[in-house]
């Protein structure tokens, strides 16, 4: 017998103490079947915020679906009342796999109740997705609406990071996956606010996964462009309905007669659905050496690649500047281009999945 096999024997005889626990034993199983379930079939907590819709909700069923059955799911919500969607397609995993917490990123005491509710507090994936958006002119918008955007989508993140993070440095392992944007790398027209909160998302991680890697915990940022969901569907309903009296009338022409005008072909151009997302991220959560930054539509990698090019940063904004304002028709050629190789791409997977 083993030195090795040995310790596991006697690690089990003393019951789940902290090695027990970093292997996810459970008191009164057969040594044996600690042993396998220990080094073989280790499941992870995974703690996924905002979960009602969208890509939180496609992440929190992928993750508790997995045919391995690698993951047990945390899927938090700040409303309860909004969880009927989520058990709807969580279907038999429910109880299982996945369990419906309440928890509001924008409250220390909340996140505090739902991670104390965790068994041994263990959070060993942690994806922080939970959001708002925000589009329009600048004048448009009030000051309580930004400080609570940035509420959310910064601060959620550094509460998040201040419950979790110092678990998973003492057990020397970890992951944060957090759900970023292309607009953290890059800013696009009326979405100011919005886009200076992913900035600042992406500083904080990119300083936060220096330290982390010295304790074997990884960070990543994963980097959609547009998602096709209900969220954002609703976030332009209201931008068409938002009060513009402070705003001048060219602003106005450019945010209704362009903006406003084009987004809808922008989403049918560009756009992934929240299962698409759910997937990359999968791939990411599942990756021995998880990347750092991960963009999950390739059509915008030309963008973003555009700003690194041109270090006064110059080259992107003219670029920009001159497709939107002087050559709008090559835009709307563009998008026209974009909507045909999106679709054969769409058209090219369902008959993949087809038997």
């Amino acid at each position: 017998m083993s030195d090795n096999f040995t310790m596991v024997l006697k690690q089990g005889a003393r019951g789940a103490d902290s090695g027990g626990e970093r292997l996810g034993w459970c008191a009164g199983e057969r040594p044996l079947l600690r042993f396998w379930r220990g080094s073989k079939m280790a499941v992870r907590n995974v703690l996924v915020t905002g979960c009602s819709s969208g890509i939180g909700l496609a992440l929190a069923v992928r993750l508790a679906r997995d045919e391995l059955k690698r993951f047990r799911v945390i899927a938090t919500m700040r409303n309860l009342e909004k969880s009927q969607e989520l058990v709807k397609h969580a279907g038999p995993v429910l109880e299982k796999t996945l369990e419906i917490k309440e928890m509001d990123v924008t409250s220390e005491e909340s996140i505090r109740r739902c991670v104390d509710s965790i068994p041994h507090h263990r959070v060993d994936v942690l994806v922080n997705n939970a959001g708002l958006g925000m589009i329009g002119p600048v004048e448009s918008q009030s000051m309580a609406s930004m400080q609570q955007l940035f509420d959310t989508n910064f601060f959620g993140l550094v509460r998040l990071i201040q419950e979790v993070f110092p678990g998973m440095k003492r057990r020397r392992q970890g992951h944060v996956v957090v759900m970023s944007s292309v607009l953290g790398l890059q800013g696009l027209l009326f979405n100011d606010i919005y886009s200076a909160s992913k900035f600042a998302v992406e500083g904080f991680c990119e300083s936060l996964a220096l330290q982390a890697l010295k304790f074997g915990v990884n960070i990543s940022l994963i980097e959609p462009g547009p998602v096709i969901t209900e969220f954002e569907r609703k976030l332009y309903e209201e931008a068409a309905n938002m009060d513009l009296s402070q705003v001048d009338k060219e602003t106005l022409d450019i945010f209704q007669g362009f903006y406003m005008a084009y987004s809808k072909e922008v989403f049918t151009a560009l756009g992934q659905s929240p299962e698409e997302v759910a997937e990359h991220t999968m791939k990411v959560i599942t990756s021995e050496k998880p990347p750092f930054r991960y963009q999950t539509n390739s059509l915008y990698t030309p963008i973003t690649t555009l700003k690194h090019a041109d270090p006064s940063g110059n080259l992107p904004l003219n670029a920009f500047h001159q497709m939107i304002f002087q050559h709008d028709r090559l835009f709307k050629a563009s998008l026209s281009l974009l909507k045909m190789l999106q679709w054969r791409k769409r058209r090219d997977m369902e008959h993949s999945r087809s038997p």
